[in-house]
């Protein structure tokens, strides 16, 4: 299963909580927003932008 994300793609996500901008970790296969602390599931190179599906961040977890 492939997380690769369009480039082009990833220039224009934002968090649709916050609008900010999203970290995208390649080998984590998720998007993450630093202010909501949430990872979004990326699923065969889609990204999966639903709050529900999002992983909610642990506080000791490092957002690069």
């Amino acid at each position: 299963m492939s997380s690769a994300i369009d480039p082009r793609l990833l220039e224009i996500l934002v968090c649709p909580l916050c609008k900010g901008p999203l970290v995208y970790r390649k080998a984590e296969g998720e998007l993450v927003c630093r202010p909501d602390r949430l990872a979004y599931p990326v699923k065969d190179g889609i990204p999966v932008m639903l709050e529900d599906d999002a992983r909610k961040l642990d506080p000791s977890e490092e957002i690069a």
